[in-house]
């Protein structure tokens, strides 16, 4: 099960503050001190939906979580 974190910073140009799985292969993790723990999810929409408990705008990253990813 995909272990998620959301970016502390909002992305420049969206806004928005990506959810990104630990797991992927793709190199744009955020830095540690810019990450708040998620947790594990068997679904990216859950992930997303606990990350907009810290920001509304947050969104799928578009390499690590590409099917939520919206924007």
């Amino acid at each position: 099960m995909p272990n998620y974190i959301v970016n502390r910073n909002a992305q420049a140009g969206s806004g928005d503050h990506e959810v990104h799985d630990l797991a992927s292969s793709y190199n744009c993790l955020p830095y540690p001190d810019s990450r708040v723990a998620l947790g594990y999810y068997a679904y990216c929409s859950d992930a997303i939906n606990a990350a907009k408990h810290y920001y509304s705008d947050s969104n799928g990253c578009r390499w690590r979580v590409p099917g939520c990813h919206t924007t």
